[in-house]
């Protein structure tokens, strides 16, 4: 029996193998037929969610309100859904999937964000009860499933929360209190007041960055690169009103942590099992290298080769499957990302006349000075009835 023949077989089979490698389709990459464009009816369906967040944002920012609400309950919709029955992040968690094939929800900072920005947009239609519900929302998803057990730590989402339920004359302490012991002392909240008619809700900062890093792409980290407002204050009527606007929370913060802990997200079971599969893959092809030459040996002195080349073979057939199974393993961290957040966030209320005002928004540096080149103007106009004034103020204009 030619004693090459195994090895020969081996070859083509590990070429093969190096193919499907190749053509493997990138981390990222839109699937086959999907388009690019941001037209709605477009966009993939694992995106759609992603769009209707970031949308959403840049509405709010522009005072297209209708259309920020539109896209903001789209999203809390199919996030709801999806959580209930998704085949697609079932499909993502097993071997084969990459994470960025499941259906986008964003992680939890992100969700937390699109209740924050609706429970806004209720409060300013009068809704002070749905906008309270959004905070909640906010603050359950923060906590994390009844396992995880995290400390729902925003500031503003238990603020928030008790002064709505202030206003419709309940009871706000427990939520104040709560919101208090997150901001700590070097961030004192003020007291409510529930005659204030007008609400600031403002942002400065860009938000978080997700990245992948580790030896298959695996991790998902972030980077926060720390704006240069640290903090921000309204200036009214010709300076007769100074509305300090400090930092409450900080979506850095709270994107690379859950409740106190640091999180490093890792999806260790792909990334192991690839690893894995492949030293096993370089072990039996190199077995097969090695009882090959043995094979070759023993023709040249006469001896039957017959087992050797037929371990040969199957130790690169063993090995070439591995290299195939490895390349169809996805550990790569899913780095989509909701990219027009803020970083900080702020509020202020306050009890002010009905009829137009106006003045600037100031953003302040570490030091306490005015960042010139930021400031803008900003005028609104109080109502005479009853239902609260709320005024956006953004350093973000997309």
């Amino acid at each position: 029996m030619p004693v090459s023949s195994p090895r020969h077989r081996v070859l083509p089979a590990a070429a093969l193998c190096l193919l499907l490698v190749s053509c493997a389709t990138p981390p990222g990459e839109p699937r086959a037929g999907a388009s690019t464009t941001r037209g709605a009816a477009e966009v993939p369906e694992r995106d759609r969610v992603l769009h209707a967040y970031r949308d959403g944002a840049k509405a709010l920012r522009a005072g297209r309100y209708d259309a920020a609400k539109a896209r903001l309950d789209e999203a809390i919709a199919r996030i709801g859904g999806i959580i209930a029955n998704d085949a697609d992040a079932a499909r993502a968690r097993g071997l084969f999937s990459a994470e960025g094939s499941k259906i986008f929800i964003g992680e939890p900072y992100e969700r937390v964000m699109a209740y924050y920005y609706r429970g806004i947009l209720y409060w300013r239609d009068g809704e002070a009860d749905n906008a309270r519900a959004c905070f909640r929302s906010g603050s359950f998803i923060d906590a994390g499933t009844a396992e995880e057990k995290y400390d729902a730590d925003y500031v503003l989402l238990d603020y928030l929360e008790g002064l709505a339920t202030a206003k419709l004359q309940g009871d706000g302490s427990a939520a104040l209190a709560r919101a208090r012991a997150h901001a700590g002392e070097k961030r004192p909240l003020p007291d409510y007041n529930t005659a204030a008619n007008v609400l600031f809700f403002a942002e400065y900062g860009h938000g978080p960055r997700k990245y992948a890093a580790g030896s298959y792409g695996e991790q998902l980290r972030f980077h926060v690169e720390d704006s240069p407002s640290r903090s921000a204050r309204l200036i009214l009527d010709d300076g007769r009103k100074v509305v300090p606007l400090p930092a409450y929370d900080d979506l850095g913060y709270q994107a690379v942590t859950r409740g106190i802990r640091v999180m490093d997200h890792i999806l260790g079971n792909k990334a192991v099992f690839k690893a894995g599969v492949d030293a096993a893959s370089d072990v039996a092809l190199a077995g097969a290298v090695i009882a090959s030459d043995e094979a070759r040996r023993r023709e040249r002195r006469g001896r039957d080769s017959d087992d050797a080349g037929a371990a040969a073979l199957g130790l690169g057939v063993i090995g070439v499957i591995g290299k195939v199974v490895s390349a169809a393993t996805r550990p790569e961290a899913d780095t989509r990302q909701w990219g027009n957040l803020p970083q900080r966030l702020s509020f202020a209320a306050l009890r002010l006349p009905p009829g137009a005002h106006s003045g600037r928004l100031e953003f302040l540096d570490r030091q306490g000075q005015v960042l010139t080149a930021r400031t803008r103007t900003v005028s609104f106009e109080v109502a005479e009835s009853d239902r609260d004034t709320v005024v956006i103020l953004s350093e973000l204009t997309r």
